[in-house]
């Protein structure tokens, strides 16, 4: 059995974990949200920083990256590498992954991925959605043990653009936390 796993955050520029291939594509009918806060990696439990996750949204794409990890052994050491990393995202999906614009024929199925749900009960890390300008504030403001979340922020940026794949929400987003630095 080989495993893969698709990284839509800070999984596309830093793995952590042996893989034997990676892939550039999409996931359909998502879109990547900074709603998940974040206290253990780029924010505290008093200052939370936001991180993304997905949201359901019919005809949308999401743009990351499939890792294609084929051993036991090192697919045993990814999933413990993986379990403490998305330890706040409380639920795993297994969905269809495309690297061609407009295929209807997946190019793998059953990739897992790791989404924080807007379910307070499972997810007491989960913001949910707030204004541009409030997002970047509390961006700007957020640290934690792996950094400023400013540098998460501009990390995904240019690792999407590295990839040729722009995501308007991350642009966006980046921009008012630099428009707002500057000011």
């Amino acid at each position: 059995m080989v495993m893969w796993v698709f990284g839509y955050g800070s999984l596309i520029w830093k793995a952590g974990f042996k893989y034997d291939d990676r892939l550039v594509g999409f996931i359909k009918d998502y879109r990547r949200v900074f709603f998940q806060g974040s206290t253990d990696h780029r924010g505290t439990p008093d200052y939370p920083g936001r991180t993304v996750t997905l949201e359901p949204a019919q005809g949308q794409v999401c743009w990351g990256i499939a890792y294609k990890v084929s051993s036991k052994e090192d697919e045993e050491a990814a999933l413990l590498h993986l379990e403490v990393r998305e330890k706040q995202y409380d639920k795993k999906a297994y969905l269809d992954f495309y690297t061609e614009s407009g295929a209807s024929t997946p190019a793998l199925s059953g990739v897992m991925v790791y989404i924080a749900s807007p379910d307070k009960k499972l997810n007491k890390n989960y913001l949910g959605p707030a204004s541009l300008e409030e997002l970047a504030r509390q961006i700007i403001k957020a640290e934690g043990p792996s950094g400023p979340n400013r540098d998460y922020l501009f990390h995904l940026e240019k690792a999407l653009l590295q990839l040729g794949c722009e995501d308007k929400h991350v642009t966006d987003l980046a921009n008012e936390v630099r428009k707002l630095l500057a000011a």
